[in-house]
């Protein structure tokens, strides 16, 4: 390659398309370009750190005349032999560029992993992409030309390596950006505070329907149980209930112990009350069919249609986004009272009148700490009226 034609590269690198683009395009506009200027590449792979719960990192792997593929590693990834005696891993971890020749008698495993597997590449060449916070990723440059790269070929992948950290470092850190904040605050949060929505006290009002969910008989299991095993109980009990209002609609606002609120924001209140409704049955019979190591685990649910105050709330430095108001008080003292009575999901006298008649019935009229009236209360017609 020339050195114009690097210092083309370089620029792309650097310039308004690759910014524009995702972890795809970019290994295809790279790998396109390196072929078109003389490199015999035949597989490029980017191998790029995260910061996700679940989620190690991510292969990204072009071929010409191929579609771009993207594989997610989870955690545990980095202990599988295929990995342990990779070139690639030691190009992370020494900071150093790593060369490889494939023979015959010379295959080691991870060749026939799932990015190179029955491709012909007789040589590699692996360039570490250390991060500004010591993260490291790579990137592997792969060709089946018998002669494989000349020292030309890798000076010009050395020249361009230093860009090309940059373009992966950026998109790196806008993924754990979006991840960390839908992670612990919420999808629809996070895109308030990368929308600028980060001052103390700058809250909306929303009208939706709300679901509190609650652990029964926490303190009791808290008591008994190792603080790890009740942490694995309590994940456990979030993997059920978390999933079951999310795929209605809803939205966790907030994990308080081992409770969590909840609000359905959809198109109309009766749509965001049946949604509501559909998530705590789909919950409850998530939870009826999960006995992590024989421990049952019962939640009591309560449902109310009402306003509440959403937004960044708390110190000057540190705030948390949340949900506050008359009626999400309300929907507290309501499941309040499924512990009172047994009930496996209650709704308030709002709600109940946003469903169809015949989906709910009422249970009388219930005191409601901090409430000067009486409120009168329903259960759903069907099964999870039932008491525990």
């Amino acid at each position: 390659m020339s050195g114009q034609a690097i210092s083309k590269l370089i620029e792309w690198l650097a310039g308004d398309d690759c910014h524009r683009a995702d972890d795809g395009g970019l290994a295809e506009g790279l790998g396109q370009r390196l072929r078109a200027h003389g490199l015999p590449l035949d597989r490029l792979t980017l191998h790029l750190r995260t910061l996700h719960p679940e989620i190690f990192g991510r292969s990204v792997a072009w071929a010409p005349s191929e579609p771009v593929e993207v594989r997610e590693r989870e955690h545990g990834f980095d202990r599988t032999a295929g990995f342990a005696g990779n070139p690639i891993r030691n190009a992370m971890e020494t900071g150093e560029p790593v060369m490889v020749r494939i023979g015959a008698s010379n295959r080691p495993l991870w060749v026939d992993s799932d990015l190179f597997r029955d491709r012909g590449l007789v040589e590699f060449y692996i360039m570490p992409l250390r991060n500004a916070d010591g993260t490291a990723g790579a990137a592997s440059f792969a060709t089946t030309q018998p002669s494989g790269f000349t020292d030309l070929h890798r000076a010009a992948i050395d020249r361009i390596a230093p860009a090309l950290r940059n373009a992966c470092e950026l998109r790196t850190l806008r993924r754990i950006e979006h991840t960390l904040l839908d992670t612990y605050i919420g999808a629809s949060p996070a895109r308030r505070v990368l929308a600028g929505g980060v001052r103390r006290g700058q809250v909306e009002k929303l009208e939706a329907a709300l679901m509190l969910c609650d652990l029964r008989g926490f303190t009791e299991l808290s008591n008994q149980l190792s603080a790890e095993r009740v942490l694995e109980l309590l994940n456990g009990y979030f993997d059920q209930v978390v999933p079951a209002i999310t795929q209605a609609g809803g939205e966790v606002i907030k994990f308080m112990g081992d409770a969590a609120l909840a609000f359905f924001d959809l198109q109309d209140p009766a749509t965001s009350c049946n949604a509501a409704l559909a998530s705590a049955f789909d919950a409850l019979k998530r939870l009826q069919c999960c006995s992590p190591r024989g421990v049952r685990l019962h939640a009591g649910i309560a449902l109310h249609y009402g306003q509440a105050a959403y937004g960044n709330i708390g110190a000057s430095q540190r705030l948390d986004f949340t949900l506050i108001g008359t009626d999400v008080n309300l929907v507290s003292r309501i499941q309040g009272v499924c512990s009172a009575t047994g009930h496996r999901l209650i709704l308030s006298e709002r709600c109940a009148r946003l469903l169809h008649p015949d989906c709910s019935k009422s249970i009388g009229r219930h005191r409601l700490r901090g409430f000067p009236e009486h409120a009168t209360l329903y259960v759903p017609a069907s099964h999870p009226a039932s008491k525990n």
